[in-house]
């Protein structure tokens, strides 16, 4: 036999109606709660990007400053080589040019050197040639000249003085 019991006296279905009862009292609370909860995390989600955006757009005006100070520090720095270089190419030209011009000067100095030494010479050549011509005259005049033959020797020296004065002046 089948015996019908009633709706209330099944266990089941009171845990039915406890369930619906539950939620029809305290679900707004519940759903409240749960939708601040949800709201809550969505609007820190939220939060998360806009901060995570903005830390996005910093790293970027960043990231192009830093590469506007490198393109600028690479120019200055090739600036810097490009002077440098031409410093040194001037430098060197300079240490060259003061080198031909010691070179010159050396070899002037030493021109210089010959030329005195060879006038020396010619000088000393001279005196030599005059003192030997003085005594050869000495010895001359010593062993027969006549006086008039002497004095006319003298007149002679004495009129081509000046002469021989300007010559040697000349040289």
């Amino acid at each position: 036999m089948h015996h019908e019991s009633s709706f209330f006296a099944d266990p089941a279905n009171w845990v039915v109606i406890s369930f619906f009862l539950f939620f029809i009292v305290f679900g707004k609370k519940i759903w409240g709660a749960l939708a601040g909860m949800l709201d809550a995390r969505a609007a820190s989600v939220r939060a998360e990007i806009d901060e995570a955006a903005r830390l996005k757009s910093e790293a970027e005006a960043m990231l192009k400053e830093a590469e506007a100070t490198r393109s600028k520090a690479q120019a200055d720095a090739k600036a810097l080589i490009e002077g440098a270089g031409a410093e040194a190419a001037r430098v060197a030209e300079a240490a060259r040019a003061e080198s031909e011009a010691s070179a010159r000067r050396r070899e002037q100095m030493a021109l210089d050197r010959i030329a005195a030494a060879q006038k020396q010479a010619v000088d000393e050549i001279r005196i030599a040639a005059a003192e030997l011509a003085t005594i050869a005259a000495r010895q001359v005049i010593a062993e027969g000249l006549s006086l008039e033959a002497s004095n006319a020797l003298i007149d002679q020296a004495i009129a081509r003085l000046p002469a021989a004065l300007a010559a040697r002046r000349a040289a």
